[in-house]
């Protein structure tokens, strides 16, 4: 974990860390500020021990490193990866987060409250992803050399980036809501088919949503506001 203070930093570092940190439940998005030998008090390791866990972990999922990628690769990766997989996902999260509630919401009432904030959650990152979409990311575009550059019509890319991240943090807190409300994604007995399929689709919605944000958070926001000043 060299060169890497903070969990952002060796995520960003170490593409691999990535499981281990989900497993740990340690906010690598979110609150990657976090110094790394906090988060591992927090979560009961030492360093070296989580050092050990990550050089353990056998490479799967994107463990791509984005340092020397442009802006527009990046983006395009988050819309076709992320943006796409949350809005098929949510869309059928709220069809399954009703049919289950109706039909197990009698004996299992924490149903109803999960029904509630997969709404919010689609609430909030629809028009999210829109703002991204329409408004920042294109203006990504006009940093990269060949974009040719353009006035910021809102200042500083700062301003937008600064609310971007704090929306990132609020679905960080719904789905941590959803998982404390789930305990932990926990299927009962009587669990149906249709139960079953919506609690996995919430976890994976979940560490999606982690690695989204951190792509965001931790790349592409630091590195645009980097080409902004050299600009």
């Amino acid at each position: 974990m060299t060169n890497t203070n903070t969990v952002a930093e060796l995520a960003v570092a170490m593409p691999q860390a990535i499981p281990v940190l989900e497993r740990l439940k340690i906010d690598y998005c979110c609150k990657g500020r976090q110094p790394i030998e906090q988060a591992c008090s927090r979560a009961g390791i030492t360093t070296d021990q989580l050092l050990s866990l990550i050089e353990g972990e056998p490479a799967a999922g994107e463990t791509r490193s984005w340092d020397d990628a442009p802006l527009q690769e990046i983006v395009a990766f988050i819309l076709r990866t992320h943006h796409a997989y949350t809005r098929a996902t949510l869309d059928t999260l709220q069809q399954l987060a009703a049919k289950v509630a109706t039909r197990h919401g009698p004996h299992h009432p924490e149903l109803v409250r999960v029904q509630r904030l997969v709404a919010q959650l689609q609430d909030d990152l629809m028009p999210h992803m829109m703002k991204e979409e329409q408004i920042l990311f294109p203006y990504f575009d006009q940093l990269e050399p060949s974009g040719g550059g353009s006035a910021s019509p809102f200042g500083t890319v700062r301003n937008p980036i600064r609310m971007m991240m704090m929306e990132h943090e609020a679905a960080g807190e719904l789905v941590a809501e959803i998982r404390a409300a789930t305990n932990d994604f926990a299927l009962p007995a009587d669990a149906c088919t249709s139960f079953t399929a919506f609690y996995k689709m919430l976890a994976a919605l979940e560490d999606d949503l982690h690695r989204h944000i951190h792509l965001e958070n931790n790349v592409l926001f630091p590195r645009a506001i980097a080409m902004e000043s050299a600009a």
